[in-house]
């Protein structure tokens, strides 16, 4: 049994936002991947991997919801025989290594699904996402289904509200200087964490204000500009958004990265933002020439995601 492949996401932006229901965009990406599968050789990564999937079998029994029914009884016989999740996506690094997984024990298991063939009103995607915040509350405790989502359809996601998501289209990649990239942490973040912290600070009047004026401002902003492939206004709306969560969210930036981050402001090299919620993992960064950029973070790990 081989099941069929589920890639990672990056939420390009919104992070932290659309708890709050400002905007979001997210688009898969194809460079990790996972898959259900059984195999006679067991590696310890398989049985550990077995072991949570009985675990998670195990809260979907208890799930009290009219929006989805499972093969429950199917599911646990795969799992008695050994079924794991093979992936390739980094656990703690933002790229939705949880969201893979729930997606393919939909895909397997879920009755009357919904597939990416039909029509995907913005009833069904808004369906999708809540069955699919139910299932990935296993591993963060409270989950906004957005991973997931991406992750199943595989199409760029735009989050207008909580309760308005459309597909979209992103501009193709051009041969360009400019990039947007990961720079790998090399720390492993937890997402439960982050968030309490995030919940903590939305007690605060001033944060709060922050989040709804600057915060959802430029991220807006640089959503409009993605689509619109508008890459000059981007750089700017970035560099204003990299400024704003380097004074609000330092929590969130492992510390050795706050001067890193600075300097990109300082310099007009790059621009980095969280990917996720933070906390390690990894960081997202933006430039209008990448060649430079790698020369700059020669110390650091650098991944491209998309060429403009």
């Amino acid at each position: 049994m081989k099941g069929p492949l589920f890639y990672a996401k990056i939420l390009l932006f919104g992070e932290y936002g659309i708890i709050k229901d400002s905007k979001g965009l997210a688009i898969p990406y194809n460079s990790y991947q996972g898959a259900l599968k059984k195999s006679e050789k067991s590696s310890v990564e398989a049985i550990e991997s077995t072991k949570n999937l009985l675990k998670f079998y195990n809260y979907l029994t208890k799930l009290e919801t009219n929006l989805v029914v499972f093969n429950l009884d199917e599911f646990k016989a795969d799992v008695e025989e050994g079924m794991y999740f093979d992936s390739s996506i980094p656990m703690g690094y933002g790229v939705g290594s949880s969201g893979a997984l729930v997606a393919s024990i939909y895909d397997k298991y879920a009755e009357n699904k919904i597939t990416v063939l039909e029509n995907l009103t913005r009833d069904k995607l808004l369906k999708l996402k809540q069955i699919f915040s139910l299932m990935e509350s296993f591993f963060h405790g409270k989950s906004s289904g957005l991973d997931p989502l991406n992750s199943y359809l595989s199409i760029p996601i735009l989050i207008n509200s909580k309760d308005n998501l459309e597909a979209t289209g992103i501009p193709s990649q051009k041969e360009g200087k400019g990039a947007v990239f990961l720079l790998d942490s090399e720390i492993m973040g937890e997402t439960e964490p982050m968030i309490n912290i995030f919940m903590n600070k939305m007690k605060n009047e001033g944060f709060r204000k922050m989040l709804n004026e600057d915060f959802a401002k430029h991220t807006d902003a640089c959503i409009d500009d993605f689509l619109h492939g508008n890459v000059k206004s981007l750089l700017g709306n970035v560099k204003s958004l990299s400024t704003v969560v380097l004074e609000n969210f330092k929590p969130m930036i492992p510390q050795r990265f706050h001067n890193v981050w600075q300097k990109g402001i300082e310099s007009n090299d790059y621009y980095l933002k969280l990917c996720g919620s933070g906390g390690g993992g990894y960081i997202l960064g933006f430039t209008q020439d990448f060649d430079k950029t790698k020369e700059v973070l020669k110390n650091f790990k650098l991944e491209l995601v998309y060429r403009f």
